[in-house]
């Protein structure tokens, strides 16, 4: 076997705001020969599958601009610096669906698209789900709306392309698999 493995030798930064660092870096192959690649430097993000007391999955419609059209997600965010990804999830969780939780259990974690971006994705499922009885300020540039759907309806929007991004796909089949739809 091969070992599989490629070493940074330079590395140029091309553009970075306050979350987002996109560089091109210079490296060596396992063969010894050398390659470009793109990397966007990401902080992370967590992923919240929340069942409701009816055993809904809460959805958030958002108008997602790089594929211009509106989708339905699994409440969501990016890791603050310093921050504890299950602080995150719980932020997230009631800036975006208006409910808390008791606890919150991680249930594993992904790469989102390790071709260009080192961005993981932690997932929690949402353990007992309380609306809240007050109103959390979002994000001032993020319009929400929410969903409650069932597993027919999740599945449906799958089919129709509502739902077309990964970490709600991955919602909706660890749902399945076990066994809690």
């Amino acid at each position: 076997m091969k070992k599989l493995e490629e070493k940074q030798l330079t590395s140029q930064e091309y553009y970075r705001n306050s979350f987002l660092k996109v560089t091109e870096d210079e490296v060596i192959l396992p063969n010894d020969k050398q390659a470009k690649r793109v990397v966007v430097h990401h902080p992370g993000g967590v992923n919240l599958i929340a069942l409701d007391e009816a055993n809904r999955l809460m959805l958030v419609e958002q108008y997602r601009y790089p594929i211009e059209k509106a989708t339905l997600e699994t409440p969501a965010g990016k890791i603050e610096p310093g921050e504890e990804t299950s602080v995150t999830a719980k932020r997230e969780l009631e800036e975006e669906t208006g409910y808390t939780c008791e606890s919150l259990k991680m249930i594993g974690c992904f790469a989102t698209s390790p071709g260009f971006c080192n961005e993981y994705i932690e997932n929690f499922l949402v353990i007992n789900p309380q609306k809240l009885d007050y109103e959390v300020a979002g994000d001032e540039d993020e319009f929400i709306n929410l969903y409650h759907v069932t597993k027919e309806e999740a599945l449906k929007f799958v089919e129709e392309g509502r739902i077309c991004d990964f970490k709600t796909i991955y919602a909706i089949q660890y749902l399945i698999l076990h066994h809690q739809w």
